[in-house]
């Protein structure tokens, strides 16, 4: 099975022993691919993890820091050949991390991104909710991992409604304006978390907006929500219980592997597609956890051509709960983020790495 048949097969419908064996085999391939391409990837592999050749399963790729690409450029195509420069979101004062794409890695994460909404949205292009000002999309120079987000998101809509002014307020008269056109059938809401919450949710909750027709994808800005003891239990009944709204989708992705979305199920928990994967590991040894313990989690992607992002460590910290779970309908690992790593404790895997590459 090659990579375009991994997206043509319906999503989340792959035997893990089968994807260990069919994604082990288009990483194993990437490895090869960045090793020959990119100068540091290949001193990282061949010192840090003994050239990476015996490559059998997702959990045998070396894997990077994610944190790499904020101080690095690291890429495997030409200067001449790069289409698009993904930046990420990072807080202010941050130092973002840099993504070089060639236009067939565009196209794949394009696909990618459409063969996982189809999933849960169907074959048909529903009017949408944007809890966004539309100035986002309009400043290219802007174009971070919300931009990237929400631009992905578009396409998936039509009759498309900017929710927020440029001072992130609430227009509630367009709201009602579009529920009026719209709300008698299925629609489509999508934001960041933390802005659906502070800045959609908390004003429409007292005014009883009927949203049961709404699907609603949202990611991101969790940590500003825990702070308010909004988990993602709460998060999911408060909308149910002031809205009527029952088909909500969190789910878990980076601007380092845009594409590779790991939805969440009817279950609340998150799940890789057909082409990706994701790997707990242990903080402190880096070793390979088994279900139910949790640790650093890895991710694993077969669509990064143009730089070297297919199996990143990163610092958030994640649990698998069930793998190939019939009763979820969908088959793989099932996992859900628990939070974030201290920086400190990352910090060395970064360093030695770093050190690797001439840091």
């Amino acid at each position: 099975m090659n990579f375009d048949e991994l997206l043509a097969a319906p999503q989340f419908s792959l035997p893990q022993a089968d994807k260990d064996r069919v994604l082990g085999a288009q990483l194993r391939e990437l490895t090869e691919r960045h090793r020959s391409a990119c100068a540091d990837y290949r001193k990282i592999v061949d010192l840090i993890f003994a050239g990476g050749r015996q490559i059998e399963t997702p959990a045998d790729v070396p894997f990077l820091p994610v944190s790499l690409f904020k101080t690095r450029t690291l890429r495997s195509i030409p200067e001449s050949e790069v289409f698009k420069i993904m930046h990420s979101s990072g807080t202010t004062g941050q130092v973002p991390s840099r993504i070089f794409l060639d236009r067939e890695t565009a196209r794949r994460q394009t696909l990618a991104l459409s063969r996982i909404m189809t999933h849960v949205l169907g074959g048909r292009r529903l009017p949408m909710i944007l809890v966004e000002s539309d100035g986002i999309v309009k400043d290219r120079r802007q174009f971070n991992a919300r931009a990237a987000g929400l631009l992905g998101m578009l396409t998936f809509g039509r009759q498309h409604f900017y929710a927020l002014d440029e001072d992130a307020r609430l227009s509630v008269d367009g709201l009602r304006e579009f529920l009026e056109r719209h709300g008698q059938e299925p629609f489509l809401i999508f934001g960041f978390t933390y802005l659906v919450w502070q800045r959609f949710f908390e004003v429409i909750a007292p005014l009883r907006i009927d949203l049961s027709n709404g699907i609603l994808v949202h990611s991101g800005g969790w940590k500003k929500l825990v702070e308010q003891a909004v988990d993602n239990g709460e998060f999911r009944r408060r909308f149910r219980e002031a809205t009527g709204l029952k088909r909500i989708y969190n789910f878990y992705g980076m601007v380092e592997q845009v594409g590779s979305v790991y939805l969440e199920g009817d279950d609340g928990l998150l799940y890789a597609p057909n082409f990706a994967d994701v790997i707990i590991r242990d903080p402190l040894t880096l070793e390979v956890l088994p279900v139910g313990e949790p640790g650093l989690i890895q991710v694993c992607s077969a669509l990064p051509l143009s730089y070297p992002g297919h199996s990143l460590l990163t610092e958030d910290l994640g649990i698998i709960h069930h793998v190939d779970n019939p009763q979820s309908g969908r088959l793989g690992k099932a996992f859900s983020v628990i939070g974030r790593i201290p920086r400190a404790e990352l910090r060395g895997c970064s360093d030695v790495l770093a050190a690797t590459v001439g840091g």
